[in-house]
């Protein structure tokens, strides 16, 4: 998902930096909510992942050693390959997504083992579903099991390099606009049926808009798409009641006639519901973000 002119950009701006991991991806049998984890945890405060963190009781301890969480944007810094760059996302529920999508570091151009893998979510960030805040104030990462995948230990600092942007070296903060993101998400309203992963899966035309625009939820938590000209795609999962969170990684910016929206429409979605047969996306105020239909 990563797009090159995206990275190029990147590059040009200064902000090279490094990161990788090659396994695979989850079965669908891996997906699934995490509310299992708040049953004893209740509910959560999303801005405590907020951080640079460094990574505890990870079974493979190669893919990484610092996970920096700032607003929407995530880090992975210490394997081989150098620091991968994507994003999360959280609730006060206690469900957790992440995805890496690119790299800022210029080596990783000619090296296809780390292109590849910079593209690549790691296996250990794909299985963690949830999380929770323990009794010291540390998030415990979670899988759908709520069987601890990582522990996140604070005040790590990533060691500076000549190109390493400066503001990675300082710990991120927690901004009104990451609060407003983070806050709890309306309930869905009772005229609408909890779209779950069951439901949700398949592909999905908007109702209005361009004839090519769609989006596709496949059963491995991965969702792809286009808004008519330009193709994209992330990660999702879902929760109880209609709780939907959507990753989504660099796309291209071609312009066309009667475009519709799809990427931001699940930046902003914090439910899924039915409705007969569409699908209605809703923000966290309760608001229809965007509503689609089966495909034919």
């Amino acid at each position: 998902m990563a797009n090159r002119g995206y990275l190029a950009a990147m590059v040009a701006c200064g902000v090279l930096l490094t990161g990788c991991d090659g396994q695979t991806g989850p079965g669908a049998a891996d997906l699934g909510p995490g509310p299992a984890a708040n049953e004893s945890s209740g509910p959560s405060a999303p801005e405590g992942l907020i951080g640079s963190w460094t990574i505890a009781d990870l079974a493979d301890p190669g893919v990484g050693t610092i996970l920096r969480l700032a607003d929407h944007e995530l880090y992975l810094v210490g394997s081989r390959c150098g620091i991968l760059r994507g994003s999360w996302r959280a609730d006060t529920d206690g469900n957790f997504l992440a995805e890496v999508n690119s790299t800022v570091s210029a080596a990783v151009e000619g090296t296809p083992d780390c292109k590849r893998v910079s593209q690549d979510t790691p296996g250990w960030l794909r299985r963690v579903t949830a999380y929770r805040i323990d009794g010291s104030g540390r998030p415990v990462l979670l899988d759908n099991l709520a069987q601890p995948v990582a522990r996140l230990l604070p005040g790590a600092t990533p060691t500076a390099g000549p190109d390493m942007a400066a503001s990675l070296l300082e710990p991120p903060t927690v901004t009104d606009e990451a609060r407003r993101a983070l806050a709890p998400a309306a309930a869905l309203p009772p005229t609408l049926n909890p779209a779950d992963q069951h439901r949700l899966t398949g592909r999905w035309t908007p109702a209005v808009g361009h004839r090519g625009a769609y989006l596709e939820f496949t059963t491995d938590g991965e969702w792809r798409g286009s808004d008519g000209c330009n193709g994209g795609g992330g990660r999702w999962i879902t929760a109880t009641g209609g709780a939907l969170l959507a990753t989504t990684g660099p796309v291209t910016k071609i312009g066309c006639p009667d475009q519709v929206p799809v990427w931001s429409w699940l930046r902003t979605t914090r439910r899924a519901g039915l409705d007969g047969e569409a699908l209605v996306l809703l923000d966290a105020q309760g608001r229809e973000a965007g509503r689609l239909r089966p495909a034919d």
